[in-house]
């Protein structure tokens, strides 16, 4: 699922591939992608314009042009590629950009859980994105502190709350407190000092080398290398890992290195 590091990789995908250029046609091979926009409206109101410099919120992917603005967001399945106008369409390219460069900006989405919308002003904007807490790669500290003050839920369930903080997913959350050693099911209100300082910089750590592979690394010496072992143990004391439903998720941690009752 595309979380923070991806929708980033996506970012820098349409800059390098759509910033400064113009639109010369939309293309909608599946108006299901498209929220409170219909494909005409798209095509009519895009052809012409100049894509900006994209920047992204989260999982949110925010482009404007010279007119109006496309957000996007990718589920579970979607991703941003970039190609000659003429090579053939993926199969589950859903909406096409044409550029006046001969490049092909490509929505593809395989389960079509979000997609695309278009938003006149910056409060359409925000509408559109809804309730979202600042964004992962940026926060301090301090930040962190203020954010988890007075909360009494459940850490993983509180990281990957969109409105608490943007941008940290399934695989993030896992990662992040395994780096931590810091039990997904630990209560907010429970953590030490020294832990919010173990969580924060695990979340650095973790987010930079994400950001760099455009991914959550599936790295052997991860948790996430190991999430898909039949009997997966951990990278690090090489005890058996567990996995069990958090907040509604399948999550993964070692009951080891992440006690529940340190």
């Amino acid at each position: 699922m595309p979380e923070l590091p991806d929708v980033e990789g996506f970012r820098r995908t349409l800059a390098s591939c759509a910033q400064g250029h113009r639109v010369e046609r939309a293309e909608v091979a599946d108006p299901g992608v498209l929220h409170g926009v219909t494909a005409q409206r798209l095509k009519r109101d895009l052809k012409g314009r100049r894509f900006a410099a994209p920047r992204r919120h989260g999982k949110w992917l925010i482009a404007p042009t010279d007119g109006p603005t496309v957000v996007l967001h990718f589920g579970m399945t979607g991703r941003l590629v970039c190609g000659a106008d003429s090579e053939p369409a993926g199969r589950f390219q859903r909406v096409a950009f044409d550029l006046d460069d001969g490049h092909r900006l490509g929505y593809e989405d395989q389960r079509k859980l979000q997609g695309i919308w278009l938003a006149a002003t910056d409060d359409d904007i925000d509408r559109i994105i809804g309730d979202q807490g600042p964004d992962a790669l940026s926060l301090s500290r301090a930040d962190l502190d203020r954010l988890l003050e007075g909360r009494r839920g459940r850490v993983k369930a509180t990281l990957t709350d969109q409105a608490v903080i943007a941008g940290l997913g399934n695989l993030l959350g896992d990662e992040i407190l395994w780096h931590a050693r810091i039990h997904p099911r630990r209560p907010v209100n429970a953590l030490t000092d020294d832990e919010r300082d173990e969580l924060h910089s695990a979340l650095r750590e973790v987010l930079r080398a994400s950001v760099r592979a455009g991914r959550v690394p599936d790295d052997p010496d991860w948790l996430t290398g190991r999430r898909d072992d039949p009997d997966p143990h951990c990278p690090r004391c090489g005890n058996p890992l567990r996995r069990g439903r958090i907040s509604g998720r399948t999550s993964l941690w070692c009951p080891h290195c992440q006690r529940e009752d340190p």
